[in-house]
């Protein structure tokens, strides 16, 4: 006897579309606009259109906020529509999940949307406040693990020449607030090659070990003023004797300087 084959069902394609979730939604003024009230155009008129562009449809639709309407398209509103105002209370306007047209008229379709306001989005706000913890945390730990000379080098760069006179408690100290209040610029530092030499530089000049100009445009010895290099123009003077040396030359004088501040 034939048996026949069952028919697979035939696969439907479905369409990324994004999903509307049904929430309470807060909306907040963008910059430093927090007016006691302030109202954002919610209809379209002649003057000031307020339009959204349909792809699917292919043309731009007029919008106007109604209490009363399931929609905020005009085309998709009856004639009793009871027209209500949008307004923002000290920068911020709470829309709650039973007042679906106006969310998503704010959410969606409003063309002054992250221009004159925006929407809270707590899980991005939580995602940037994991991000700045983990940054802040890696900073710390960093700061922990460094050794006082680079400490010092670090701090140098914040505070200039205030770090000659601290302790080594107060250098770790000021480098775990810097550490916690800038972590982004801090880590930045610990991985600059060009801050340690620059802080050995700056130590070499201090004891005299080289010699800076009055002009500030060579490095020579202390011992005998023997000329070491020439700062270029418009570059700040410890800045090019780290960046010299680096180079083949400045080696030998790096070691030599290394030797004499032991």
């Amino acid at each position: 006897m034939e048996t026949k084959t069952k028919k697979q069902p035939k696969k439907v394609e479905v369409k990324n579309i994004p999903s509307w979730e049904i929430k309470d939604r807060q909306y907040y003024l963008i910059g430093n606009n927090s007016p006691l009230t302030y109202v954002l155009t919610s209809k379209s008129t002649p003057r000031k259109p307020l339009l959204w562009f349909d792809e699917e449809k292919g043309y731009n639709r007029e919008i106007r906020y109604a209490s009363n309407q399931r929609s905020c398209f005009i085309d998709e509103q009856d004639g009793n529509a009871i027209l209500d105002h949008v307004i923002f209370e000290e920068g911020v306007l709470n829309v709650p999940k039973t007042n679906q047209p106006l969310q998503k008229l704010l959410s969606l379709y409003h063309s002054k949307k992250s221009y004159v306001y925006d929407e809270k989005d707590e899980v991005a706000e939580a995602k940037d406040d994991l991000v700045s913890i983990e940054v802040e945390m890696e900073a710390l730990n960093t700061a922990m693990s460094i050794d006082v000379d680079q400490s010092e080098a670090i701090l140098r760069v914040e505070l200039g020449s205030r770090v000659d006179q601290m302790s080594s408690a107060e250098l770790k100290r000021d480098l775990y607030m810097f550490a916690r209040n800038n972590p982004i610029l801090f880590l930045e530092l610990v991985n600059d090659d060009n801050v340690m030499l620059r802080n050995l530089a700056i130590k070499a000049s201090e004891i005299g070990v080289i010699v800076l100009s009055q002009d500030q445009r060579t490095f020579a010895w202390g011992s005998n003023n023997k000329k070491l290099m020439t700062v270029p123009f418009d570059e700040n003077p410890y800045s090019a004797f780290a960046a010299f040396l680096k180079t083949d030359e400045g080696v030998e004088i790096f070691k030599s300087i290394e030797k004499k501040l032991k």
